[in-house]
């Protein structure tokens, strides 16, 4: 009984380009890369795909697997920094659409590589509340669109994809939030946000013509800004502590855990994580080795792997946590699938 998970979905690209692709075009091998970052490969989006497009066939996975036709979908949120759109429509209108989810609410969701866990929580709250309904919560993005390909400190840590959980609630209105299932934390530390940033967007003003009304002018390229030093330290910092207290809040430990579920940013901040929490570092979902950074969509993508495979399993404690550009940070702890 209960908020629980009733179905899980992902989709990767066809589409791989491999150290050794890049490495043809900068100064850089796959050696240099693996050891910095864990990445050997990670999928593109071809023509034709999106945002949305991928995120449509993760949600028509997640749908298949638990079973839920579209019709019974009252919400759908997409945790996105890649919209299809700059700013609207939401991607998540064009999902809904796409879906034929014809009763559903959506939007867009930004909380970076922390969203799909924000995105989760909201869509918690809404089932709880109208456990009639079932709710879809993605995590989509094409990275891979809004990279400078002549920057090795960036463009070889990201990757494209999509994943997919749908939620439904059994219980009367109200009840489950009684309850302590799962617990999760959500935060942010603005005065971070010159750590990850891509320049553009609305920030400042616009020269005024002679007229007095703004002058159109072309806007500049953007730019992506990554402070490595500084967001390694503090993704280190910050997920160990997220899901430290976390388990602390439910009476229990780490060393309880049967898996994490970090986000994927980089090998060598998951390594650093486990060590501080005194964990083997086979208690965390390992996969960025071939899909890189996905942002928003990496939980979703190792959750289901991880179904599909066999390794997450009823009954298993999982944290599933992440931090991202904001800086933003969350996690959530739950007994799979119960939410």
């Amino acid at each position: 009984m209960g908020i629980r998970v009733l179905g899980t979905g992902s989709y990767l690209p066809p589409k791989v380009v491999t150290n050794e692709d890049i490495a043809k075009s900068l100064d850089t091998t796959d050696e240099w890369i693996y050891s910095h970052t864990g990445i050997h490969s990670r999928h593109v989006a071809g023509e034709g795909e999106s945002t949305s497009t991928m995120a449509v066939k993760a949600a028509q996975a997640a749908l298949e697997s638990s079973g839920v036709k579209p019709e019974e979908i009252g919400l759908i949120v997409v945790a996105t920094s890649t919209p299809d759109y700059n700013p609207f429509p939401s991607t998540a209108c064009v999902v809904q659409g796409a879906l034929g989810c014809v009763n559903a609410g959506a939007f867009d969701l930004q909380a970076a590589c922390a969203g799909f866990v924000y995105a989760l929580e909201q869509a918690r709250g809404f089932v709880n509340f109208y456990p009639d309904k079932k709710a879809v919560v993605i995590g989509a993005e094409a990275l891979t669109r809004i990279l400078d390909w002549t920057d090795r400190s960036s463009c070889i840590l990201f990757g494209d994809g999509a994943g997919a959980v749908v939620i439904g609630n059994d219980e009367p209105p109200g009840v489950a939030s009684l309850k302590t299932k799962a617990h999760t934390i959500l935060g942010a530390d603005g005065k971070g946000a010159h750590f990850i940033s891509r320049t553009g967007g609305c920030k400042d003003a616009l020269p005024l013509a002679p007229t007095g009304i703004p002058a159109k002018t072309p806007a500049s390229e953007p730019e992506l800004v990554l402070m490595g030093h500084d967001v390694f330290a503090f993704a280190v910092r910050t997920l160990s502590k997220v899901a430290r207290d976390l388990c602390e809040k439910l009476g229990t430990c780490p060393e309880e855990l049967d898996r994490v579920f970090a986000h994927q940013a980089n090998g060598r901040i998951i390594e650093a994580v486990a060590r501080r929490m005194k964990l083997p570092l086979e208690k965390f979902w390992l996969n960025l080795e071939t899909t890189a950074n996905t942002s928003a969509a990496s939980i979703p993508i190792s959750l289901d792997q991880a179904v599909r495979s066999g390794e997450l399993r009823d009954g298993m404690k999982i944290v599933m946590v992440g931090f991202g550009a904001g800086l933003t940070y969350g996690g959530t702890y739950c007994t799979w699938p119960e939410l």
